[in-house]
C-alpha cells in the first residue's frame, strides 16, 4: 500500500513539473495532477492485471516505458479538462516518470 501512494504522489509531482517544462504536456494545476495521477494509477493497474507484471513501468524495459506513455496519453480521454497530452508529451513525461522512480524507492525491501 505504501508503494503505491508513493508512486501516486510521485507521478503527480512529475506530472506538474512536466506540464511546467515541456509544451507537449498541460496539467489543470494540482488537482489536475493527482486526478491525472489517479487515472494512470488505475489504468496501469488493470494493464498490468490484464497483461502481467512484465509490462509494468517498474520493470523499466522498453515495453514499460511504451505501456507507461500510452496509459499517460490515453488519460486524457478519461479527464480531457484536467489533462492535454500529445504523443510527445507522453513520451517525455513517461521517460521522467520512470527516471524518478529509478532513484525514488518505492518498494519495501
Amino acid at each position: 500500500m505504501l508503494q503505491a501512494v508513493i508512486r501516486f504522489i510521485v507521478s503527480a509531482v512529475v506530472l506538474l513539473i512536466v506540464g511546467y517544462l515541456v509544451p507537449g504536456i498541460k496539467v489543470a494545476g494540482i488537482w489536475g495532477a493527482l486526478a491525472a495521477a489517479l487515472v494512470i494509477a488505475l489504468m496501469g493497474y488493470l494493464i498490468e492485471k490484464v497483461l502481467g507484471d512484465k509490462v509494468s513501468p517498474r520493470s523499466r524495459g522498453l515495453v514499460g516505458f511504451g505501456i507507461a506513455a500510452v496509459v499517460i496519453y490515453l488519460a486524457q480521454f478519461a479527464i480531457p479538462t484536467l489533462l492535454n497530452v500529445t504523443i510527445l508529451g507522453a513520451l517525455l513525461a513517461a521517460f521522467a516518470i520512470g527516471l524518478i522512480d529509478a532513484f525514488v524507492p518505492t518498494e519495501l525491501r
